[in-house]
């Protein structure tokens, strides 16, 4: 996606060319980034070479509820079976983001290494999707009321009540301010609760943590989870400037395979 700090766009591809300290900064410094979504466009761009060699596609989409981004890819694929009307692309929305969407790419390679096929891994990513967990709490409340997720004066309250709250990923890949509590380290630990509850197990569990700006707190997370539960892969890096655009310094999310969220109460 495309990042615009004052005024100026900038390409977050993964750190390739994008400078994630001078982001980091900018946040600092109060400045308020803004994205935009993929358009058809660049779809096009990234698809159609794969199409012309034949070469299939499982492209796994960021949260329909968090961007439009999804149905950009959607009319890229229509306009480019135009052309191309063999063309393997599937577009799979996986409800999620950051390393929740991380962790469904990297067990859709897995399948595929195994020698699943094309749609076999897609029925995969389709499952597990449903499976999976994503708990955040932010430090920074700003970002949240730019963001229309809370009001002026619930920000302005907040703030003096150093009020944090707790957000889960829902059914439907949208945010949900699930409840709120005072201090930094409680919210912390309430993320930690919060992610143990809905395991289904606690023996080789994959968890992935993401932070914006705040490593000391990621790594209180990661230590809390991995005294409780038994780890099978564990990794805990930085969030990428487009989620952090909308969640300021201080975002901390853990991200698990758990119980489903098709059987949570909305």
């Amino acid at each position: 996606m495309l990042v615009e700090i004052n005024g100026q766009e900038y390409k977050d591809d993964l750190g390739k060319t994008f400078d994630v300290d001078f982001f980091y900064e900018a946040l600092k410094d109060k400045q308020m980034p803004t994205t935009s979504q993929i358009n058809v466009g660049r779809y096009l761009e990234f698809f159609e070479p794969y199409a012309q060699k034949g070469i299939p596609v499982i492209y796994l989409s960021f949260s329909s509820g968090l961007s439009g981004s999804y149905n950009s890819a959607l009319q890229a694929v229509a306009v480019l079976k135009e052309d191309y009307p063999q063309a393997e692309v599937a577009v799979v929305d996986t409800l999620a983001a950051s390393l929740g969407q991380g962790l469904l790419v990297l067990g859709a390679k897995k399948q595929q290494a195994t020698g699943k096929s094309f749609t076999e891994v897609i029925a995969w990513v389709e499952e597990q999707k449903m499976l999976l967990q994503s708990w955040v709490t932010v430090d920074d409340l700003k970002h949240l009321e730019r963001g229309g997720r809370i009001s002026k004066s619930e920000a302005a309250l907040g703030g003096l009540l150093k009020v944090k709250p707790i957000i889960h990923v829902d059914k439907n890949g949208k945010l949900q301010n699930v409840d709120k509590v005072r201090g930094r380290n409680k919210s912390l630990q309430k993320i930690v609760d919060e992610t143990l509850a809905h395991l289904t197990s606690r023996q080789e569990q994959i968890v992935y943590i993401a932070y914006s700006g705040d490593v000391a707190a990621a790594e209180t997370v990661l230590a809390a989870i991995t005294a409780e539960v038994d780890i099978e892969d564990v990794a805990c890096l930085p969030l990428g400037p487009t989620i952090s655009a909308h969640t300021g310094l201080g975002c901390v999310a853990i991200f698990t395979f758990g119980k489903n969220r098709n059987e949570e109460v909305s």
